[in-house]
């Protein structure tokens, strides 16, 4: 696998706990598993923790020469997983054998969030002409946006598996009554493309509604000074929390507690904390974004807002308070859906396709 990032690289995210998931089931099969991942500051080149080899070297556009270079001295490896994050690895032209192309989302406009022009625009244009010329690789992805998007870009054959969760679903779905103030929450790397400002405004919307709310924000990021500045600005210390990363267990507890969790992302792979929060009888409230589209069911598993806007978003929320019994519903929906989607039942599938395609099978 190759993956700019690791689990201990202090950007990693909801890609790398995904890409652990699949490639710790492969080496739990008896295969010989490793992940090569960019460098970081104070990291080692090469180290192991349960059944998985983690290599590391290069940075951002240029690990992929220490990648090429590195597989050469290996024995022929029997599938590479060529992972996309705006930018590929490039292995059609260097890696002799079965390859997959894996990509959690297409950027598009993600790149406007982290540069200014002209390098939004090269970067748009470079991801568009990757896909071009990767258009004879096979993909694999876990939704239906994705994949529609790749084929405008002229890639030809796309696999689509959902992505799984740890998070065991409750046994019973406990009560939990839709009343003021709501309980609001959001667990996101603090990052622009993630818009947990626009969260922030939607709170401070259903406050100058006159509707009470709490908003609790999980996790870490280089935006979150500016984050906490705007809560100051705002007067909304009293109404924000922010926690900072939880443990598995904390996460879990605030999400059964919260009555919707908030994701407002200019576009996801799928959502991991959609699943997590619904196995925790949680609904989810989210813009109407690649990826969040097929995590979240609108008026099913949650709501989506009718617009990518905190006024659009607060009008959903203000309107399931004059419909409990439809929340209810979606808890009760949202709940049973998180019980497919362990990865008890995900990675099975998952790793039979990766091994047929080791093996040379044309399988999509």
């Amino acid at each position: 696998m190759l993956n700019w990032r690791d689990p201990k690289n202090p950007q990693s995210g909801g890609a790398e706990r995904v890409t652990e998931g699949y490639l710790t089931a492969l080496a739990e099969r008896g295969h010989e598993v490793v992940w090569f991942a960019n460098s970081f500051p104070g990291c080692l080149p090469e180290e192991r923790w349960g059944r998985l080899t983690v290599r590391r070297g290069g940075g951002v556009g240029k690990s992929f020469l220490a990648a090429r270079a590195w597989c050469r001295t290996q024995p022929r490896f029997d599938l590479v997983i060529d992972q996309h994050h705006g930018i590929p690895w490039y292995t059609p032209w260097w890696a002799q054998t079965s390859r997959v192309s894996y990509i959690h989302e297409v950027l598009g406009p993600i790149w406007n969030a982290f540069y200014r022009w002209p390098w939004n625009w090269i970067g748009r244009q470079q991801e568009r002409w990757t896909h071009w010329l990767y258009r004879k690789e096979v993909f694999w992805t876990a939704c239906e946006s994705t994949r529609d998007q790749l084929m405008r870009h002229g890639v030809r054959q796309v696999k689509i598996i959902r992505y799984g969760v740890h998070t065991r679903a409750l046994e019973e779905l406990d009560p939990k009554p839709l009343q003021v103030p709501l309980r609001l929450a959001a667990v996101s790397r603090l990052a622009p493309n993630k818009r947990v400002d626009h969260l922030i405004r939607t709170l401070a919307l259903l406050h100058d509604r006159g509707v009470a709310a709490r908003l609790t924000i999980v996790g870490s990021g280089d935006a979150e000074p500016a984050l906490r500045q705007m809560v100051k600005e705002r007067n909304l210390e009293a109404m924000v929390e922010f926690t900072g990363p939880l443990s598995e267990a904390a996460k879990d507890q605030m999400l059964r507690a919260s009555h919707w969790l908030l994701h407002a992302s200019q576009r996801e792979g799928w959502g991991l904390n959609v699943i997590e929060a619904n196995a925790m009888g949680t609904p989810a409230a989210v813009y109407p974004v690649e990826g969040l589209r097929e995590s979240t069911l609108d008026e099913r598993t949650g709501v989506l807002a009718r617009a990518e806007t905190p006024e659009a978003l607060a009008d959903r929320l203000a309107e399931c308070l004059q419909h409990p019994e439809r929340y209810q519903a979606y808890r009760r929906q949202a709940w049973e859906r998180a019980q497919s989607m362990h990865w008890s039942r995900i990675l099975p599938e998952a790793c039979d396709w990766l091994e047929a395609r080791a093996r040379g099978e044309k399988v999509l």
